[in-house]
């Protein structure tokens, strides 16, 4: 088989799949992993695939980065319903770490029930919500705000995270995949949610039903060191065996009213 004709095949199969090992395809065309290596490279060159650690993905399956409001008015029925059910993991006493995001940033409204809570979080728009919330102390986390996101991040906030240890961290994420784990388009972002999961002693992630399957830039985290993600029913039932494959325990918020376009899920 020619080179062309090769990558050409590499291509399609990356596209059909979604994704593909070094492994596989050197199985598939009978070929050394080095060949499978410069033929993936080519083909990243080419904006035809993006590579990742021991294969590749389709272009598809990587997110871009979208601007706070660009996300915040989709799928607001479900993210309203994923919060609330993540607020039932939260008990009097506790001290929580929420992260910047759309979906996170519902569980402002669950907080009055509690009469004592301690919220650390690098949200700007988190915590214009809860200022005025009695019995809760605020914790801001400082550092360099990224107009993209409305959220802290950068060394400032990861030294500031040192000095903590939360009871329970409610993370966002632009994409939560069975193989690449919890992903998001900045590194600088990556960087920082990668402290605040160090300093959880448990590890909850927030996505509605378009994150999963989907891949970012930067990886934050794995699946390893989530202790729940909570989600809607909509999510395709492949997607939820590829987590709960990888010992992800899926925790399902009530489906939400059908108000806006969705994709077929149910799990």
């Amino acid at each position: 088989m020619y080179e062309e004709e090769r990558l050409q095949k590499i291509y399609q199969y990356v596209q059909q799949n979604n994704r593909a090992s070094v492994h596989h395809l050197c199985s598939l065309f009978h070929v050394s992993e080095s060949t499978i290596r410069r033929d993936l490279t080519e083909l990243e060159k080419r904006q035809l695939l993006k590579r990742t650690h021991g294969g590749a993905i389709c272009m598809d399956s990587v997110e871009m980065e979208q601007t706070y409001n660009e996300k915040i008015d989709r799928f607001q029925e479900e993210k309203r319903q994923i919060a609330a059910k993540a607020a039932s993991f939260i008990q009097n006493g506790d001290s929580v770490l929420i992260d910047s995001g759309t979906t996170t940033l519902y569980l402002a409204g669950y907080l009055s029930a509690f009469q004592s809570l301690t919220v650390v979080t690098n949200s700007i728009y988190l915590m214009q919500q809860l200022s005025n919330q009695p019995g809760l102390t605020l914790i801001s986390l400082g550092g360099t705000l990224r107009s993209n996101t409305m959220a802290l991040v950068g060394p400032m906030t990861e030294q500031n995270l040192l000095q903590i240890r939360v009871d329970k961290a409610f993370m966002a994420t632009n994409g939560i995949d069975g193989e690449m784990g919890l992903t998001t388009p900045n590194l600088l972002e990556a960087a920082t949610k990668r402290k605040m999961m160090q300093v959880a002693e448990q590890v909850y992630v927030l996505a509605d039903h378009s994150k999963i399957g989907r891949v970012s830039f930067a990886k934050f985290g794995s699946l390893a060191e989530v202790d729940g993600c909570v989600t809607s029913s909509l999510v395709p039932q492949e997607r939820c065996r590829e987590l709960r494959d990888r010992q992800v325990h899926l925790y399902f918020a009530e489906a939400p009213r059908q108000t806006e376009p969705q994709t077929e899920g149910g799990c």
